[in-house]
């Protein structure tokens, strides 16, 4: 598996694993998957102190992770917040958690502090693999999303660099 920023030509892959999560899981609230045009909007602020990342396999885009500013207010600044996808039927192989360790390290380079993740409900798989890399439950917030016809609590998690 190698790792590395995303480049123009992960858009398309990148796109088909999200949308992916969007059609099918409650990994994102996004309920209408994401256009081509999103997309480039998408790559284009993903760069620089808040990158996309990419797992290639066998020449295959299999998974992608962000950085993305936490809140637009200026005091939270040395704040991100994460995501990590992978894509289905590459899932259990360590991907996920080598991006995250990835993301966590270049967060650190950047210089910010604090990482958060929010994780929707009975995502056992996220919440254990941001705790094995260190992240802690700071907070529940309950029924703040609604997809597929059930209300949804999201997990905070943080870690502190």
């Amino acid at each position: 598996m190698q790792l590395r920023p995303a480049l123009a030509s992960d858009s398309e892959p990148i796109l088909a694993i999200y949308n992916e999560a969007v059609l099918r899981s409650t990994a994102t609230f996004d309920l209408v998957p994401r256009t081509e045009e999103e997309q480039a909007q998408w790559m284009a602020e993903h760069r620089g102190p808040h990158p996309a990342i990419v797992a290639i396999v066998d020449s295959l885009t299999v998974g992608f992770g962000t950085l993305s500013p936490y809140r637009d207010k200026h005091a939270y600044a040395t704040t991100v917040e994460n995501s990590v996808y992978v894509a289905n039927g590459h899932r259990g192989q360590g991907i996920g958690r080598a991006l995250l360790e990835e993301l966590i390290r270049l967060a650190g380079r950047h210089g910010f502090h604090s990482i958060i993740a929010r994780i929707g409900e009975h995502n056992t798989a996220s919440m254990g693999l941001h705790e094995a890399c260190g992240f802690q439950l700071v907070g529940v917030e309950q029924e703040v999303g609604r997809k597929f016809n059930r209300w949804l609590d999201v997990s905070v998690l943080q870690r502190l660099l």
